[in-house]
């Protein structure tokens, strides 16, 4: 996550910022997307390992290799005993692991952050749409967030469509630091509940 995320701070309660770690640290699944493992290490860097996945992506391991993809997972496990982070995985039927979604948390402004990827082969059929929509509520539902906090990079067409579409809105730009100290420029969105509800609950 970039230090200045979320662009909006309004600082949640003591007892609503508890609440949402206590659902971080309870949360077990996404959808059909399960909690990562550390034996999950070299099919998620098997995903990963490909630019095409990887590329848009500045939160993840650099360098990219099967054991800094091991650290990242269990980074995600520590984050998830403090309630401020999860990693999930999405498997095709025979186990191979087609996408991963990573859910990052600021209980003190009840507001979070998703990002993650899917597998080539699932590029351009909607699933990834459908799919971010999903977690998305999800995200306000199950962990009781008040706010989703959005980035992509200048040149990432595909997701500042996505988030335009499901009508986040765009605050600006801001310098995201990468796990090797360098940067690059994003733009921000940002939804609260009570916009995604107005845009998206299902009567």
């Amino acid at each position: 996550m970039a230090s200045e995320l979320p662009i909006t701070r309004n600082p949640a309660s003591a007892e609503t910022a508890e609440a949402v770690r206590c659902a971080v640290r309870l949360a077990t699944q996404m959808g059909s997307s399960r909690l990562a493992r550390i034996e999950d290490a070299a099919g998620l860097y098997t995903l990963l390992s490909d630019p095409a996945v990887h590329a848009p992506i500045y939160t993840l391991p650099r360098p990219l290799t099967e054991r800094s993809v091991e650290d990242f997972i269990e980074t995600h496990l520590l984050e998830r005993e403090v309630g401020i982070g999860l990693l999930f995985l999405r498997e095709g039927e025979g186990g191979q692991i087609l996408g991963y979604s990573d859910v990052q948390v600021w209980p003190e402004f009840g507001a979070g952050e998703l990002g993650g990827a899917l597998h080539p082969s699932l590029h351009g059929q909607g699933s990834g749409a459908r799919g971010a929509a999903e977690s998305f509520g999800w995200m306000f539902e199950a962990l009781g967030l008040g706010l989703i906090c959005e980035t992509a990079s200048l040149d990432n067409v595909a997701t500042q469509r996505l988030l335009d579409g499901l009508g986040f809105r765009r605050m600006g730009e801001v310098t995201s630091l990468r796990s090797d100290g360098t940067s690059r420029a994003s733009l921000v969105w940002e939804m609260t509940r009570s916009e995604w509800e107005g845009r998206h609950r299902k009567d």
